[in-house]
């Protein structure tokens, strides 16, 4: 009975004792799997969905690639300490022995042979000797039999395709038959048995088509289209999508990248030209693609912990060169190939003194550069040892920090020579500044009694179109298990509103909700994320919940500010709000995001019953902004002197102008300018508003007198006249 992907299970959660039933169980479904084929190996019944968790090798195999052998109780120790244990043994006949090595996921270098050889020879000082060939392939040259058009670089960095004539397909040569069967596998023919070794021994994947089979003497890189049916090697029909890179040649898919090929153009007894495969694809396509068609193989194993460009050729040269000697063939040394230009190595610093200090024990920094040599990199110690500049290899993948390479370098000393210590020295410190400056936005926010929220961050393509700013383009999640909500939050409102309308279902009212998330975007071609605070409160009063939410705002900019925070709103039309109640806002001059209140067609979509007030900032530029020293007075013991002036002024004109227009005066001993209120209504004229603001006055060193102030008082309506137009309301 097949085995439903859900019941997939991880070897790592199985007990120790246990596993051995499980390699055993394993060892069993493969065998039938393989009885089941026709003519190919590794071909996996697509309802077989179980984990590869080990690599098999042989003692004398890796020993082959070593300039000094090793025993087998050498190299199962060997590569425990590297970190790779054996989970099974198997002696065999001749004094060699089979070994199930456990293989963790980062490291896609050591599911071949040479890889654990490379392990082996750092741990125990051997020189690694690596099988090369004579080929020479350069990225740019093109056979001139067989043409590759690869029209998705993004999932498949490099792709190459090279013609070996004359084959004869037939029986491999004994030492071949040995060497796969050596591993637990079945030997099928020449040319798969030589894609399969090259498999292994150096992890890089091939693939082998009947170039007879080939229609239009082109392959094609592609995505797969809908509703497009391939058949399988092992017989199976599958049906592509867009979702999945395919092969194709001039009218039809031959293989799905990675996975499986396709029957039509496999390899056969009667094949005489074959076109081999050999490329980089992209490790999450292909991981979509296997899973989703419930196909894995050895291959897409390999292809989904990565394969690096700059590997490929090498090893397919070897394949090429293997074929002509074992099956008779002719390969004039060129190759199609169509690729991206493949980057630079990068380059990793490694302090070796924070070498030392992790680790704990004293590594000398000669030693630090021996391992990393062994380990295939290219360091240099800077002229005061202060630290090692590494080029990391292209098959080490998973080395991009300084702390990757202080790992390799303790992990090949040897974990087993570092000594426990009773106690541990920790140096304290404190919260890095960004963090400090978000919970300080947090704890204003909460101060003003909005309470914070986490929702999903996918939703239903409605609502997040809603909500999707000029410019932008959703992203989408292709996956049959998100169907109702595949859509990634390109805003933060809408799944805001979703958990203010689950609180108005349990009966809670005037709720004060914020969220801080990531939102995700198309812009002009690019993804982009950045970080969203949004903000919502219930508004029966429309202007009072305006003014919460402009104080909400202020508050939280004067506490990561300082006094010196400056919000501005101005009224600007956006189709999220009502007319007439939305506005852009302001910090220090940078514009950091919109409030305003919730249209009713938005309010009806999220079925709210009370208005609501809401407004999104972008976060990341919110905390961007410098804060600037503030600096604290000695309190004044004199009394001030406080006016309060209603000036009637005509609708649109903005507090703003009011409050710079008195600002600009310079009047004495003038300590704070307020916004008291705004009315509308008889006596006042329609399109016109009553605005009161309030002016302090104090005198740090006297006490002020009211004929004092007057004048200044008279000043401010005039200029207020000349300004703005207005009038003083009696």
């Amino acid at each position: 009975m097949p085995i439903a992907p859900h019941n997939t299970i991880n070897i790592s959660d199985i007990p120790c004792e246990c596993r051995r039933v499980v390699a055993f169980l394993g060892g069993v479904i493969s065998l039938f799997t393989r009885l089941e084929s026709d003519g190919a190996v590794n071909r996996p019944s697509r309802d077989l969905h179980l984990p590869f968790a080990f690599m098999i090798i042989t003692a004398k195999w890796l020993n082959e690639y070593l300039d000094r052998p090793l025993s087998i109780d050498e190299v199962v120790d060997a590569l425990a300490g590297a970190g790779f244990g054996c989970e099974q043994r198997d002696d065999l006949p001749g004094g060699d022995a089979r070994l199930d090595i456990e293989i963790t996921s980062n490291r896609g270098d050591c599911v071949s042979v040479v890889g654990l050889a490379r392990e082996a020879a750092a741990v125990t000082g051997r020189q690694l000797v690596v099988p090369t060939s004579q080929g020479k392939v350069s990225h740019d040259s093109q056979s001139p039999v067989v043409g590759v058009e690869n029209l998705e670089f993004e999932l498949c960095p490099y792709y190459s395709a090279r013609v070996i004539r004359g084959v004869k397909v037939g029986p491999s040569p004994d030492w071949l038959v040995k060497r796969i069967e050596s591993i637990d596998q079945r030997s099928v023919n020449n040319v798969v048995d030589i894609t399969n070794f090259i498999l292994f021994e150096l992890g890089q994947p091939l693939h082998a088509f009947d170039m007879a089979t080939l229609r239009g003497g082109t392959i094609i890189i592609r995505r797969g289209r809908k509703g497009e049916v391939m058949t399988a090697i092992d017989g199976s029909k599958l049906t592509l999508d867009e979702s999945m890179l395919a092969i194709a040649d001039a009218e039809r898919p031959v293989a799905l990248a990675g996975v499986m090929g396709g029957l039509d153009t496999e390899v056969s007894g009667k094949t005489s030209d074959i076109v081999l495969e050999a490329a980089s694809f992209n490790g999450a396509s292909v991981r979509t693609t296997s899973r989703r068609l419930k196909l894995m193989s050895p291959s897409s194993y390999r292809f989904e912990r990565g394969v690096h460009p700059a590997t490929v050729a090498a090893a397919a040269d070897r394949a090429a060169e293997m074929m002509v000697e074992i099956c008779g063939g002719e390969w004039d040394g060129t190759a199609a190939v169509a690729a991206a230009p493949i980057v630079d190595q990068p380059v990793v610093t490694m302090r070796c003194d924070r070498c030392r200090k992790v680790a704990g024990i004293e590594i000398g920094n000669d030693e630090m550069v021996g391992i990393l040599q062994r380990l295939g990199m290219e360091p240099t110690l800077s002229s005061d040892g202060s630290r090692i500049e590494c080029t990391v290899a292209p098959h080490r993948l998973d080395l991009t920090r300084e702390i990757d390479l202080i790992e390799e370098v303790v992990r090949i000393h040897g974990l087993d020579r570092i000594t426990p210590r009773a106690r541990i020295e920790i140096d304290v410190v404190g919260l890095q500044e960004s963090v400090n400056r978000r919970r300080t936005v947090e704890q204003a926010l909460t101060a003003c009694g909005f309470f914070e929220v986490v929702t999903f961050s996918f939703l239903p393509m409605d609502d997040a179109q809603a909500f999707l700013h000029a410019g932008h383009e959703l992203m989408t999640l292709q996956d049959d298990r998100r169907k109702a909500e595949p859509a990634l939050q390109a805003s933060v409102l809408p799944g805001l509103l979703r958990c203010r309308k689950r609180n108005q279902d349990v009966g809670h009212k005037e709720m004060r909700l914020f969220e801080k998330a990531a939102c995700f975007a198309m812009v002009n071609g690019e993804k982009a994320e950045q970080v969203m605070l949004g903000l919502c409160l219930d508004a029966p009063d429309r202007q009072q919940g305006l003014r919460a939410m402009r104080a909400a705002i202020e508050s939280a900019a004067t506490a990561l500010l300082g006094k010196s925070a400056e919000v501005h709103i101005a009224a600007e039309a956006n189709n999220w709000f009502e007319a007439g109640g939305s506005a852009v806002v302001y910090i220090n001059g940078a514009r950091v995001g919109v409030m305003g209140v919730l249209a009713g067609k938005m309010q009806a979509r999220f079925d709210l019953e009370t208005p609501v007030v809401v407004a999104e900032v972008n976060f990341d530029a919110l905390l961007a902004l410098e804060p600037v020293e503030t600096t604290l007075d000695t309190l004044s013991t004199y009394p001030s002197i406080q006016r309060d002036l209603s000036l009637v002024v005509e609708e649109g004109v903005p507090w703003r102008d009011i409050e710079s227009g008195i600002a600009d005066l310079n009047l004495a001993n003038l300590e704070s300018i307020r916004f008291i209120g705004a009315y509308r209504g008889k006596p006042i004229e329609k399109g016109s508003k009553s605005v009161t603001v309030r002016l302090t006055f104090r005198d740090p060193s006297r006490t002020l007198r009211h004929e004092e102030v007057d004048p200044q008082i008279a000043a401010v309506v005039e200029t207020m006249a000349d300004r703005v137009g207005a009038v003083l309301r009696e």
